[in-house]
């Protein structure tokens, strides 16, 4: 890997001959097939070995565990992200391989008219958890979270913004609800406030808690924060729940929260660390008119029965066969 990409991606590339050839960006197979458990070393300037007798170097990958599929899945929704995108994936990267998570990081690029892409797929040449999907155009946050979600292998799958606006190790917070029994773990700004590091301004936290109050009330949501870009669920939830999902644009979420009651699911609001982000495209006005007409769609789709619809059940063979 030339010194240059290596700068821009920010991310060590894995050992080789612990890598192997992968079948594809986002996979680690070991004897052709199953997921790998990367764990990285980290213990001061000590070499040690690993579970294989082998000398490992302070900072270095190795091989803790394979499964089938990985257990976790992490969605990136990403549009016109190159500048934000080399952080992040080092940073989600490093936290998977630190905690030793067989885990996957799908980046769906929602018609970039920047490198984006590119960026995902020279981070994917030296971090082999990290993969690309591409909607056809610009299609809207909710779509490429839903493509995300579909597509995935995971055992649990979640969706992060692409800012990590809640810091990726917050996810363990999610994965220890669905843990204890959640069927859904969704991130709370409002829970804890004080697990805020950056607050919005004040003319942002007027406008989400309007749109929250008008969520509660129409919708009959019980959540402190349904905005927060930070969710988890189990495979179950998660095929049942974006299979039916209709918006594509930013009101996915009431409809998302809206369907996982509506089909009996467990949801648990899990209080998490965020820091607001200046360079948010969200526009509080614009959007949020889009955003209650939204509402409006949500409601009648209830009301034809949609959210009743039988579900198609998806053989994670075949995902990973595309």
């Amino acid at each position: 890997m030339h010194e240059k990409e290596r700068a821009i991606v920010g991310i060590e590339p894995l050992p080789v001959n612990e890598m192997g050839k992968s079948r594809r960006a986002g996979s680690l197979p070991v004897g052709g097939a199953g997921w790998v458990i990367m764990a990285e070393v980290s213990c001061g300037n000590t070499r040690q070995e690993d579970k294989a007798g082998r000398r490992t170097s302070p900072g270095q990958a190795v091989v803790a565990a394979v499964t089938e599929f990985p257990r976790y899945s992490i969605v990136i929704p990403a549009y016109n992200e190159s500048a934000r995108i080399p952080a992040t994936l080092a940073d989600v990267v490093a936290c998977v391989r630190q905690r030793g998570w067989a885990a996957e990081v799908i980046v769906v690029n929602d018609g970039s008219t920047d490198t984006t892409a590119d960026v995902v797929r020279a981070i994917a040449r030296t971090a082999p958890e990290v993969r690309l999907m591409e909607n056809p155009g610009n299609r809207g946050k909710g779509y490429s979270v839903r493509s995300g979600m579909l597509q995935a292998l995971g055992e649990v799958v979640m969706f992060t913004d692409a800012d990590l606006s809640s810091p990726i190790d917050e996810a363990e917070r999610l994965f220890a609800a669905i843990a204890e029994g959640a069927d859904i773990a969704i991130g709370s700004r409002w829970l804890e406030s004080s697990r805020q590091t950056h607050r919005q301004p004040l003319y942002r936290q007027f406008f989400g808690r309007c749109f929250n109050a008008v969520t509660r009330g129409v919708m009959a949501l019980p959540f402190a924060d349904t905005q927060c870009g930070f969710k988890a669920f189990t495979r179950n939830a998660a095929q049942t729940v974006f299979q039916l999902q209709t918006i594509d644009r930013w009101g996915f979420d009431p409809e998302i929260l809206f369907i996982a009651l509506k089909r009996g699911f467990r949801v648990v609001e899990v209080p998490v660390s965020w820091g607001h982000d200046e360079r948010t495209r969200m526009s509080y006005i614009k959007d949020g008119m889009k955003m209650l007409e939204e509402i409006a769609t949500i409601r009648w789709n209830a009301l034809r029965g949609h959210y009743r619809k039988q579900i198609q059940a998806m053989d994670r063979a075949s995902l990973e066969k595309r």
